[in-house]
């Protein structure tokens, strides 16, 4: 039998979203840009076909999921990013994806903390990290930036690394001596690929539990969980009548 600790990352997610409930279909309401309750999510990436599918886009997927989640309108380009807002899970949402490359990410962020008025601690940042395995989610309420180039550049244009971030693990390279930035800018492997779509939903699931419980029961409920790559736990298999 597996305890609370040891049930899959979805299950001890919707544990926390079930205690309230989910108003994703909200209508927009009319007084929305007088309101103070905006949050916003950058998701780090590279603009353009030739990098849509890599590593280093983790970011931008994540963003892409919680688009569609959330049925957000179509994007805008502003502040060197398409942009849309929505309004989600009680929030004024604000989904952007830097169009600038990755080195000069900050740009976008400095942008977007100015014009909507909010800190950086209502600012999350996803973005992939090498030194986690695929497969694994990390949450931090600020930090370094741990050789990131993207992060890198939002701390040098905002002044600041109090940020919010969640870390998609792509993992390092497997050939000794492989080029980290060739990784980073190659596509997911044949073994990766089949499970990228669970770690983009559970990404989104994550920002999600951050919307509705914030950070720190967040970071509880994911940074223990080795991998959101596995099989489903007791508690979620079907009964088949055996005890």
């Amino acid at each position: 039998m597996y305890g609370i600790g040891q049930l899959s990352l979805r299950s001890r997610i919707m544990h926390w979203l079930r205690r309230s409930a989910v108003d994703e279909n909200v209508e927009e309401p009319s007084d929305m840009y007088a309101r103070a309750d905006t949050r916003i999510i950058v998701g780090l990436g590279n603009p353009g076909v030739k990098y849509a599918h890599t590593r280093h886009n983790a970011g931008f997927m994540v963003i892409d999921e919680i688009a569609s989640r959330s049925a957000a309108p179509a994007i805008k380009k502003r502040f060197h990013a398409e942009l849309t807002e929505v309004r989600y899970l009680g929030y004024r949402l604000v989904l952007a994806k830097p169009q600038t490359f990755m080195n000069d990410s900050g740009i976008t962020v400095r942008e977007l903390l100015n014009w909507y008025k909010v800190t950086p601690k209502e600012l999350m940042i996803v973005v992939d990290d090498l030194d986690i395995p695929f497969g694994r989610l990390r949450l931090r309420p600020d930090g370094s930036a741990g050789g990131h180039n993207g992060l890198k550049s939002i701390f040098r244009e905002t002044g600041t690394t109090a940020f919010p971030r969640l870390r998609v693990g792509i993992g390092r390279p497997k050939h000794e001596g492989a080029q980290s930035i060739g990784h980073v800018l190659s596509t997911f492997s044949t073994e990766e690929a089949p499970n990228l779509p669970k770690v983009i939903a559970a990404s989104a699931d994550t920002l999600e539990m951050w919307l509705k419980e914030g950070l720190l029961a967040s970071m509880n409920a994911i940074n223990g969980v080795p991998s959101v790559i596995e099989e489903p736990s007791v508690m979620e298999q079907p009964n088949n009548g055996n005890h």
